[in-house]
């Protein structure tokens, strides 16, 4: 589980942040989703620490976060699997090195024991006998389903994933949301997840929270969503249903 209390985030003279309270639930896809220049990614970001919140608390499970010291953060986030808008692959490596990176990097395993590992990990993405590919040979459904690989290779407590089906077409994002999902309730992991795919949220959102200028707007599961009366909410997500619907009506002209 991850909590926040009342954090708020301020650019120059711009709250980005103002004031959010969230629980974010082991074992369950929670979605962050809002329009863009809302404070999502922002929020997302706050939260695995790769900004510094000026007022409130961020919760790993009962550990207080944003008070570590540098060594302790590093420590713990360890256990932090992170997915990439652009998945973000070492062009360089090939698949099976860049689901091992994170093992090189963070662990003291013989190599028998990492390709094990890594191994494992392509397995349960669907993505045997991989390993020696390149990047530049992956269509973007592969290559994010070996980001994840990568993501979950130590064998994280807490997953983020920052527009995952960014560039997917419909039934590549369907497969990647149902991943995601799979592996989230059966390592328990507390995944996060930034979106606004409409799909992603009507599929996986077991629990979705609104940001609408920097603020909650809206807190509910995927039930409850097509029956909220916050205007807000409503007016994102007929937009977003309609844009995607333009979207795909044009590529099939």
């Amino acid at each position: 589980m991850i909590r926040v209390s009342n954090i708020t985030k301020t650019f120059s003279d711009i709250t980005v942040l103002k004031g959010i309270s969230a629980e974010f639930d082991a074992g369950k896809t929670n979605l962050i989703i809002g329009q863009s220049g809302s404070g999502k990614t922002v929020l997302m970001k706050s939260i695995v620490g790769l900004h510094e919140v000026d007022k409130g608390d961020i919760f790993y499970d009962d550990i207080l976060f944003n008070k570590l010291g540098f060594k302790e953060k590093k420590h713990l986030l360890q256990q932090v699997g992170m997915l990439f808008q652009g998945s973000a692959l070492f062009d360089s490596h090939t698949v099976e090195e860049n689901v091992m990176y994170p093992l090189e990097m963070f662990t003291n395993q013989s190599m028998d024991e990492m390709l094990e590992r890594v191994n494992f990990c392509l397995r349960r993405v669907n993505m045997t006998d991989t390993n020696k590919l390149y990047p530049s040979e992956l269509s973007g459904g592969m290559k994010k389903r070996v980001a994840i690989a990568r993501a979950i290779a130590l064998n994280p407590k807490y997953l983020f994933c920052d527009e995952p089906n960014s560039g997917l077409d419909p039934k590549t994002s369907i497969l990647i949301d149902n991943l995601i999902k799979e592996i989230t309730e059966e390592y328990g992991i507390t995944t996060i997840v930034n979106t606004h795919d409409m799909n992603s949220v009507m599929g996986i959102g077991d629990k979705i929270i609104f940001i609408y200028k920097g603020e909650k707007w809206w807190e509910g599961s995927n039930k409850e969503i097509l029956h909220s009366d916050n205007q807000e909410l409503n007016d994102f997500v007929f937009a977003s249903k309609l844009a995607k619907q333009i979207r795909f009506g044009k590529q099939k002209d």
